[in-house]
């Protein structure tokens, strides 16, 4: 078995022990990081390796930073876009191959509003992702793009739909992409192995949302047939939101049979 999980951590250098705890415990055998906020020189891949884990960063200081941990290989790593364009100037996107996986952590862009210039840049880079999966593969290859899309795919993501008309997370652009990523063959393994309806990743840490179930589903793994027929368990761990300075995010973990 292959265990594979997301998280949004919201901080490595606030989250270390907290983070190195929980893989402690659950054990995942590769691991997509998002919003690690450190430089590249401040990644402690030493202590990920006496955890048993390869790891490759991609990060840029306080804000964005993506990475891949794992226990069965990590080869052929790739930061940012690899299609020949111009670098993204955030540090949102890295790939590797993973126990035979081509694996890519993602951070899509927030978005902020749908009249933002980064609502515009989100719906570009959603596009450039896309590009970019066709040019490594073909959806009878074992792949999978996990992280925080910062999209809610269906009105069930959100605890109320009527508090998301006319903003980001749930416009229909966005919802395209997403639409588009599963016609080209990418199936949403917690959407088909959990179910819907109050199955959310994130919560605000304002009011008291975490406790309320006020939460969206946004952290997402998406993956090829190869890797969703293997699919033997998946969960979204809100234990990993509760306690002590926690992420704002939960992790979402998928069970692949060998």
């Amino acid at each position: 078995m292959i265990r594979l999980a997301t998280w949004n951590v919201n901080s490595l250098k606030v989250r270390q022990e907290r983070v190195e705890e929980w893989l402690a415990q659950v054990e995942p055998d590769i691991v997509c990081l998002q919003e690690t906020k450190l430089a590249d020189a401040a990644w402690p891949a030493m202590s990920f390796s006496a955890l048993g884990y390869d790891s490759v960063h991609h990060g840029q200081g306080q804000w964005n930073g993506v990475a891949i941990l794992s226990k069965v290989g990590l080869d052929d790593p790739v930061a940012n876009f690899a299609d020949g364009g111009e670098p993204d100037v955030d540090a949102r996107v890295v790939a590797a191959t993973c126990g035979g996986i081509r694996v890519t952590s993602v951070y899509v862009p927030n978005g902020r509003a749908l009249d933002h210039e980064h609502y515009q840049y989100k719906l570009q880079w959603l596009d450039r992702l896309a590009g970019q999966l066709s040019d490594s593969g073909s959806a009878d290859d074992p792949m999978v793009i996990a992280g925080d899309f910062n999209i809610a795919p269906y009105d069930d993501d959100v605890y109320d739909p009527g508090k998301f008309v006319d903003a980001t997370h749930t416009s229909e652009p966005e919802r395209q992409r997403i639409t588009a990523f599963g016609d080209w063959g990418l199936h949403d393994l917690v959407r088909d192995h959990v179910g819907t309806g109050n199955v959310y990743s994130w919560w605000d840490y304002r009011r008291g949302d975490f406790h309320e179930g006020r939460g969206m589903r946004i952290d997402l793994v998406l993956a090829t047939l190869p890797v969703a027929e293997r699919v033997e368990w998946a969960i979204i761990d809100r234990n990993a939101r509760k306690g002590k300075l926690p992420s704002d995010h939960a992790p979402v973990v998928v069970d692949l049979r060998d």
